[in-house]
């Protein structure tokens, strides 16, 4: 999946960005205040999706 696909994602599920990191982006949970980073490649695994995900605590984004 696309970076800019899960942050998409993300945002529509209460999740903003948090912080930069050097090579992370860091989201939170606006609801839960579960936080989580997020890689900055243009192609994210779905494995990498799926903690992500459960992480903050959301419903796993892309194909079910």
């Amino acid at each position: 999946m696309k970076r800019r696909d899960l942050i998409k994602h993300l945002n529509a599920n209460c999740c903003v960005l948090f912080r930069e990191g050097a090579n992370h982006s860091i989201f939170i949970n606006t609801i839960t205040q579960k936080l989580t980073a997020i890689p900055r490649h243009a192609e994210i695994n779905d494995y990498t999706i799926k903690e992500i995900c459960k992480q903050l605590g959301i419903p796993k984004a892309g194909k079910n």
